[in-house]
């Protein structure tokens, strides 16, 4: 089989590579590119795809006796991940952009030009298995779940899935993978995992913002209405944010607030206390299926749904209504924002994701992100409100 391994410089996807070697494989190696000014991705262990980084893969490849290139793919990034986050944030959403790399970069414009070039898998570190059955490939959790990363993969189609490979699934731990990186002799086995968003390696998200955006000063506001502090940018907060606000008049309990939603067109921050971040309804209609659409979503299926990469999946129940994915969730979620993904699963199976346009509070009296009341918030799939 003639595979293509996409190499990032670091430990997992260096292993996946070497395991594709071992199994007798045509291997090739590729790292990509993805910024004009690689030197400034990385700041010690944050951030990522940096000169330092493509180096450590060619090293890697070397070593493997692979051939090794370098793609760049830095303008369809920025246009596809780091421009997709700017205007999510300006619309007052909080996109997930790990999740849209894999979708827009390493599963859609590496594996189209793979195919192009007539490799039959592309081989990523990811840990996540992929399951081939007769009704076509599924997506499974890694058996690792401390580093499972098949919510970030829950954008893959079945094609996508069809020609992906991750050798790294069924592996225990990371500490295992470290192992047999420096068994192999690979300099870079104890290299620290990149994290966080790789185009702000310093972690100083609204300065990122702030500096593309600008400032538009607002109001922060209570539940009631009643201003009780200042902004100088909506873009600058997301749900459930604590820390960074600016209110100069306390809570009547003396208890701290949080960011309960983000009105971008009137510039205004409502905020409140943890509990009103309880939100039981999930909607959306940009809707992905991991494999095969399930066919319990026509009529309402008990499903977990998972609404962060590192979150636990909470039991809920999903169905399709006309164009839109309606989740109920058998326990409250917090701190849930427009933009973010909702991953389904069916045991350890991902049925696919949704990207999250609309949220109902679990208590309705008070609902959040401009949700009508419901009559019967346990099931009806109707009243959700749109992002204001």
């Amino acid at each position: 089989m003639k595979v293509l391994a996409a190499m990032s410089g670091g430990v997992d996807s260096a292993v996946a590579a070497a395991r594709a070697v071992d199994a007798g494989h045509e291997v090739v190696g590729v790292h990509l590119a993805l910024s004009r000014m690689p030197g400034t991705l990385r700041t010690g262990s944050r951030g990522c795809c940096t000169v330092e980084d493509a180096m450590d893969a060619r090293r890697v490849a070397d070593r493997l006796g692979i051939p090794f290139y370098v793609w760049d793919f830095s303008e369809r990034f920025h246009d596809a991940v780091v421009q997709d986050f700017v205007d999510e944030y300006a619309a007052g959403r909080t996109p997930n952009p790990c999740l849209r790399c894999n979708e827009r970069i390493k599963f859609e414009a590496l594996l189209d030009r793979a195919i192009g070039l007539g490799f039959d898998r592309v081989v990523t570190g990811h840990y996540a298995r992929v399951e081939h059955t007769g009704a076509g490939p599924e997506l499974h959790r890694a058996a690792d779940w401390a580093k499972d990363q098949s919510y970030v993969l829950g954008v893959l189609t079945a094609e996508q899935l069809a020609h992906c490979w991750f050798p790294l699934a069924d592996t225990p731990s990371k500490a295992q993978v470290r192992a047999e990186a420096a068994e192999r002799g690979f300099l870079l086995a104890q290299k620290p995992d990149s994290h966080d968003i790789c185009f702000i390696p310093d972690g100083d998200t609204r300065g990122f913002l702030a500096e593309r955006l600008g400032s538009e000063p607002g109001e922060i506001v209570d539940r009631d209405g009643a201003v009780v502090g200042a902004h100088e940018g909506v873009h600058g907060y997301t749900v459930g944010q604590r820390r960074g606000l600016s209110l100069g008049v306390p809570s009547p309990d003396g208890r701290p607030r949080f960011v309960l939603e983000v009105k971008p067109s009137s510039r205004q921050l409502v905020v409140g206390p943890r509990e009103a971040l309880a939100v039981s309804r999930l909607a959306g209609t940009r809707i992905s299926h991991a494999g095969a659409p399930h066919p319990g979503l026509e009529g309402g299926i008990d499903v977990e749904v998972q609404i962060r990469a590192h979150a636990d999946p909470v039991p809920a129940r999903a169905q399709l209504v006309g164009d839109e994915l309606v989740i109920d969730a058998d326990e409250p979620l917090s701190g849930v924002a427009t933009g973010q993904s909702a991953v389904l699963y069916l045991g350890t199976r991902v049925l696919g994701q949704v990207t999250i346009d609309r949220t109902v509070a679990a208590d309705a009296s008070a609902p959040l992100d401009g949700a009508a009341t419901m009559a019967d918030p346990a099931r009806a799939p109707v009243a959700l409100g749109a992002r204001a």
